[in-house]
């Protein structure tokens, strides 16, 4: 790590004052840029495998690894890394607003629009945030008791994205895709 780089962590960490709200936006801006990026990327090298194109498909996961090198820059210069309890807190927050607020106003929308694919991808993704949100809150309380979250592996259904603690079920319950279907995250 550069001598640079590591005075800007410092500096972060130290709350830096933002008294430039352009630059504090640019760089929200550049993160969300930046994490689209990578997603987009991954989804792009599924396509070149499937096509054929395993070397392009290599190309496109090196770009998504230095896109979340960008990202994960920016968002510690923001100052947004804090404790883990804090962490989970704002993950707590943000899956929250997620389930409550965004997707029911999105899927209204998709519905109104008639737009059957879009409604059915904001409903999975509102189901499984509500689940993220649990699985934090739950991590969160342990942690708090000065003890950690006991050992469990996780699973994430590749439909759905329903997220899973010990051992995938039979069928998804929220896409009803077979156990098959989840994969363990490593």
């Amino acid at each position: 790590m550069n001598r640079t780089y590591k005075n800007l962590i410092k500096q972060s960490k130290t709350k830096v004052n933002y008294r430039m709200d352009r630059t504090l936006e640019n760089l929200k801006n550049a993160f969300a840029g930046e994490s689209q990026a990578n997603r987009r990327y991954l989804v792009f090298a599924q396509k070149a495998e499937e096509e054929g194109h395993p070397q392009i498909a290599k190309l496109f996961r090196a770009a998504a690894e230095a896109e979340t090198v960008h990202a994960m820059n920016h968002v510690r210069i923001m100052g947004e890394v804090k404790t883990t309890i804090d962490n989970l807190n704002a993950a707590i927050g943000g899956e929250t607003f997620e389930f409550k607020e965004m997707y029911p106003g999105y899927i209204k929308t998709a519905k109104d629009e008639k737009n059957t694919q879009a409604a059915w991808s904001f409903n999975m993704a509102n189901q499984v945030e509500q689940i993220h949100a649990g699985l934090f809150t739950k991590a969160n309380q342990i942690l708090k008791t000065g003890k950690e979250p006991p050992k469990a592996e996780y699973y994430v259904c590749s439909v759905c994205g329903n997220t899973v603690e010990n051992e995938p079920p039979e069928k998804c319950p929220i896409c009803g895709n077979p156990k098959s279907k989840f994969f363990k995250v490593t």
